[in-house]
């Protein structure tokens, strides 16, 4: 034997190992062995009967579960053998709750007991109800977006997409008596940061893992993040090549498309959102990271993901509402088709990572693009009204400030401040000098 999740040794007894004891009870059980040294020798222990009696006694007292302990001998050296079955409901060790994960013992704190209690619970965290917000308070434009995709998709009846919004929540299962889940919450309501801390998308571009050139991020309903994340890479931070076919030109990028669309629909369905931190993708110039919080089912490696597996949400919720809208699958083969089409692409298939907290997915293309040496520009197509109003403005005058501004294109300064911050991250101008008294140059 060696130590597992489910084998633990212990070369002699403390009360402390109650905890462990406890740590199996909320995983998945184990056995716990006592007088066996850490390289799996029998050491012994000379009060094995007493502690026979004494342990079993602890365990009930402290944990209020029963254990099986057995006694064992080898060689004339007795020890022993705890039994520790699995428990649906939570097991406390003095108001803490220890876990096993792997060949370790944790205590759980903050976001993860939260996830562990409601899993005991048989809720899941974007099952949880949200007080204080109702239909009437969720985004117009994102009904219109989920029955215009359930309608596409023939995944719902028409007369449950014809019903009013409180009547579709009510089939998509996305209320708990009279409060919306959290999942409502995400998927419709139009500012979801304000009851979920980290709902957001981030994007940057890097020359180098500690040289960041320009961002964005993307906030509103989950169906708006997709559909605002994969415009942004594909006209902003992914450059196609070109070709012809014929008289016909052709742009083709350095990935595919349907696999970047998939790999972000995984992240922000299975995401947990409990943990407050965004999801982030990563664009180089010879790769692509997505990258989110999240884990997989217990005892799960990558390996299940390349190969064709049970369905098992993260966010069972969300990920329901997403395959009623004809977004995701609902047989376990999203990353089996992320790798398909890698290949048909004629790109290797990505490479999967897994830390038991987060997961990425991460793109390489057959043929490293260039670096380049400075950040790309926008071409002039891209540019609003206003922004182009404020280069001409700077060009005139270099000093300008932003009251100016405001007052001769007739708008709020906050608004001159949001396009500045757009137009410096992507390279169209650049400050000299102090916020207040330096000069714009304009690129």
């Amino acid at each position: 034997m060696e130590e597992s999740q489910n084998i633990e040794w212990k070369e002699s007894w403390r009360d402390e190992y109650i905890k462990w004891i406890g740590g199996f009870a909320n995983a998945w059980g184990g056995k716990l062995f006592i007088g066996i040294n850490d390289k799996g020798a029998v050491t012994g222990l000379s009060d094995a009967k007493k502690l026979l009696e004494d342990i079993p006694n602890k365990v009930r007292d402290i944990l209020g579960i029963i254990i099986d302990v057995d006694l064992r001998t080898e060689n004339e050296l007795n020890y022993l053998e705890i039994s520790v079955e699995a428990y649906p409901y939570p097991v406390s060790y003095k108001g803490q709750y220890h876990y096993r994960s792997g060949s370790t013992k944790q205590e759980l704190k903050g976001g993860a007991l939260d996830k562990f209690l409601l899993q005991k619970q048989g809720k899941r965290w974007d099952g949880v109800p949200v007080p204080n917000v109702k239909a009437k308070d969720l985004s117009v434009v994102a009904f219109d977006y989920f029955r215009k995709n359930a309608i596409a998709s023939n995944r719902l009846t028409k007369e449950i997409i014809q019903e009013n919004n409180e009547i579709l929540l009510e089939k998509l299962h996305l209320t708990d008596s009279d409060y919306l889940k959290r999942a409502a919450v995400l998927l419709f309501h139009p500012d979801p940061e304000k009851y979920v801390t980290g709902a957001f998308v981030k994007i940057g571009y890097f020359r180098t893992d500690d040289d960041l050139l320009f961002q964005d991020e993307i906030h509103g309903y989950l169906f708006e993040q997709v559909e605002k994340t994969m415009d942004l890479l594909l006209t902003k931070y992914l450059q196609a090549s070109i070709g012809y076919q014929g008289l016909h030109r052709v742009e083709k990028f350095p990935f595919p498309e349907i696999a970047l669309r998939e790999t972000l629909l995984n992240a922000i369905a299975h995401k947990d959102y409990s943990s407050g931190i965004p999801i982030q993708i990563s664009v180089y110039a010879d790769k692509i990271i997505f990258w989110n919080e999240g884990t997989l089912p217990e005892n799960w490696t990558v390996e299940e993901l390349k190969k064709k597996h049970a369905s098992r949400p993260f966010n069972p919720d969300i990920s329901t509402a997403f395959f009623r809208a004809g977004l995701i699958e609902a047989w376990g083969r999203g990353t089996v088709q992320i790798i398909a089409e890698c290949l048909k692409y004629g790109i290797p298939a990505p490479i999967f990572n897994y830390d038991f907290a987060s997961f990425s997915i991460e793109f390489q293309p057959e043929k490293l693009a260039t670096i380049p040496e400075k950040l790309p520009k926008k071409p002039e197509i891209f540019l609003t009204d206003n922004q182009k109003t404020i280069i001409g403005l700077m060009r005139e005058n270099e000093s300008i400030t932003h009251g100016i501004l405001s007052k001769t294109m007739g708008v709020s300064e906050k608004t001159i401040s949001s396009n500045i911050r757009i137009l410096r991250e992507a390279g169209f101008i650049e400050r000299l000098g102090s916020d207040k008294m330096g000069k714009w140059k304009v690129k």
